[in-house]
């Protein structure tokens, strides 16, 4: 269900592209690695993992399970909740785990956060948890996604992030998400976690170039 809000809406706010390396495919059980920049982009990403067929199950802050009309849809669809700085933290990697042995493709946000800043440019990802190359240390193919422009739909403070959405429509700016050919990471996790960093930012980067010069 969220995959097909995020796949009606996301074409409203803006003009949505997506590009893949030759080698690109989500085959079951795999791992979607993307950057996080805005509240926007997560509707961005499922849009463009839903134009490759693939309903993902999510890792996503907790959070977002305390509001009514989410916490039904997010529990029945698998996603999965990350409290973070918690004893329950780790859950969401077991949880995750599962959803890969059964055949899922999950898809997390390895920076963990969004940035701390209130412009519109896209900058490339801050640096990684170890999270994902801790899921990945089973054998799961890692995909790469980059995606810019959603902090054109919306960033800043909470004020100018809700003015964004509500002018979206009218603006409708460019977000492109690229995704990279799978790969398998190092058993070592601090190795796994900068191969997992470079993967993404090369993604980043050729979302990026996808993007027509930005004015505020």
């Amino acid at each position: 269900m969220l995959s097909a809000v995020a796949r009606t809406v996301v074409p409203v706010l803006g003009r949505l592209t997506v590009t893949t390396d030759p080698d690109t495919a989500l085959a079951p059980g795999s791992i979607v690695a993307a950057n996080h920049s805005s509240l926007a982009d997560p509707g961005v990403v499922l849009a463009a993992v839903r134009r490759l067929g693939v309903e993902p199950v999510v890792l996503a802050t907790a959070g977002l399970w305390r509001i009514p009309l989410l916490r039904g849809a997010l529990t029945r669809e698998g996603h999965v909740p990350v409290h973070r700085g918690t004893e329950h933290a780790a859950r969401a990697l077991e949880a995750a785990a599962a959803a890969l042995a059964a055949g899922r493709v999950v898809v997390l946000y390895p920076e963990g956060r969004l940035p701390l800043r209130t412009d519109p440019a896209d900058r490339a990802p801050g640096p990684f948890r170890t999270g994902l190359a801790r899921l990945a240390s089973g054998g799961a193919p890692v995909v790469p996604l980059g995606q810019a422009g959603a902090r054109r739909i919306s960033s800043g403070s909470t004020a100018k992030q809700f003015a964004g959405l509500l002018t979206a429509p009218l603006r409708r700016p460019a977000v492109h998400v690229h995704l990279g050919a799978p790969l398998h990471l190092s058993p070592d996790v601090a190795t796994a976690t900068a191969e997992a960093h470079a993967a993404v930012t090369a993604a980043w980067r050729t979302a990026a170039t996808h993007l027509p010069p930005h004015r505020r």
